[in-house]
């Protein structure tokens, strides 16, 4: 089930997003993540957030700022299960457009997004990481086979 984020997720949802990325980006410092951790609890209650909790557990989330992707995580267990589209689903049934920046190291990000309909835009270098970065927009009505 999707909802709505309450103010008592907060933990839950920052473990997760601290845990994903360490994962997934392990072309980054763990350092980096823990650095950002107290920053991004603050920037989370002033975003639109959804997760996904089955069995009073939350599997994944998704936030937004405005029409852009801040992020979607979802938990190492629950990976592969429909989890993050059905996530990315809910925040495109809300919004015309969508756009997002993912590591290009991370391919695996980067193919679900090309295959859920975004397209890469352009390419920049994050100031923090050092990492290459892929714009990604999808909209209502794009081209999808361009």
């Amino acid at each position: 089930m999707i909802r709505e984020y309450r103010e008592n997720d907060l933990e839950a949802i920052l473990n997760m997003w601290l845990n994903v990325n360490i994962t997934v980006h392990d072309f980054i410092s763990p350092d980096y993540w823990v650095n950002c951790y107290d920053s991004v609890k603050k920037m989370l209650p002033e975003s639109t957030i959804y997760v996904y909790v089955e069995e009073d557990v939350i599997q994944g989330f998704v936030g937004l700022q405005g029409n852009y992707v801040a992020g979607l995580f979802v938990d190492k267990p629950y990976r592969s299960k429909g989890i993050g589209k059905a996530l990315l689903d809910h925040a495109k049934e809300r919004k015309d457009t969508l756009t997002l920046h993912v590591y290009k190291e991370n391919a695996r990000a980067v193919k679900f997004y090309k295959r859920e309909g975004f397209f890469p835009l352009s390419e920049r270098t994050d100031e923090n990481t050092g990492c290459t970065e892929i714009r990604m927009e999808w909209g209502k009505g794009m081209n999808h086979d361009r």
